[in-house]
């Protein structure tokens, strides 16, 4: 009975899994996030006539700050079918999410300087965390590029049957994820209604993924055990530690946490690739094959 209920959740996953990258899902991917936009650039305008009151932290650029949130959420529901695919990969999708973080806040930072703006020192220091988070995501945007680019793809079971049972138990770690996060998105509308600030709950996600990786890490202990495996998805749960200190870390030492979890990872798969010899990589080829 427990086996077909599992059985039945990863059906589901899989329906999911097959149209979420379709163009159609795109599409509408594309669609909400310029209707959000849309309605922000409504709001924003709205507040400029004094026809809203939204308190002193709104910002000129709510509308960006708006599409890049929503965007976000399915960045991060991506993140979660990427998963059962590949660890490395998710891990990469994890600092794509940290450099569109980056992003998202200078937009919103620079949203407090339009107008007639006073170029003294003091304004040229205020302008130093916006400068460290705009050149930290790019520096990110490198280093995630440079990191797929130099991922192996090695399978660590021996077999099909223990490859469909590893991926079967990361498929319900994402169902499982993909249901905390939407109960996070309602614990965070609800209590936007009540306090009347929205405070988005992406620290606790990145806190579930610390534990989801380590769960990976301790279970593919029934699959391998060589230490170059084992220290390689190490590596991985320690980088999310870091990116979840990133979330929260004042400004420069924000980016240079995710910098150190960047050159971490970039580090240990360069020196993973390099220790793996090209026989025993060749002979892990034709096992999969």
């Amino acid at each position: 009975m427990i086996k077909k209920f599992f059985k039945w959740q990863i059906n589901i996953f899989d329906i999911l899994d097959e149209h979420w990258e379709s163009p159609p899902v795109s599409k509408v991917i594309s669609n909400v996030v310029v209707g959000f936009f849309v309605v922000g650039l409504f709001v924003g305008l709205l507040s400029y006539l004094n026809f809203l009151d939204l308190g002193e932290n709104f910002s000129a650029f709510f509308a960006i700050e708006l599409a890049f949130n929503v965007l976000l959420i399915f960045e991060v529901l991506g993140l979660i079918f990427l998963i059962p695919k590949s660890v490395a990969d998710s891990v990469g999708k994890q600092f794509e999410i940290i450099s569109l973080l980056l992003l998202r806040d200078a937009f919103k930072e620079f949203g407090h300087y339009l107008g007639d703006l006073n170029w003294d020192l003091g304004f040229l220091y205020e302008l130093l965390p916006i400068i460290s988070d705009a050149f930290g995501a790019i520096l990110i945007f490198l280093i995630t590029g440079l990191f797929y680019r130099a991922q192996r793809h090695i399978r660590i079971t021996q077999s099909y049957e223990e490859q469909r049972g590893f991926v079967a138990i990361k498929k319900l770690i994402s169902i499982y994820l993909t249901l905390s996060f939407i109960g996070l998105g309602i614990f965070d509308v609800v209590s936007a209604y009540q306090t009347h600030e929205f405070i988005y709950s992406i620290k606790l996600f990145y806190t579930l993924l610390i534990f989801t990786d380590v769960f990976i890490l301790l279970f593919s202990l029934r699959y391998t055990s060589k230490y170059y495996n084992l220290f390689r998805y190490s590596s991985f749960a320690l980088a999310t530690i870091f990116l979840r200190l990133t979330l929260s870390a004042p400004p420069y030492f924000n980016v240079l946490l995710a910098l150190i979890a960047g050159l971490m990872v970039l580090g240990v798969t360069y020196i993973y690739n390099r220790l793996l010899s090209n026989k025993e990589y060749q002979n892990i080829q034709d096992s999969k094959a």
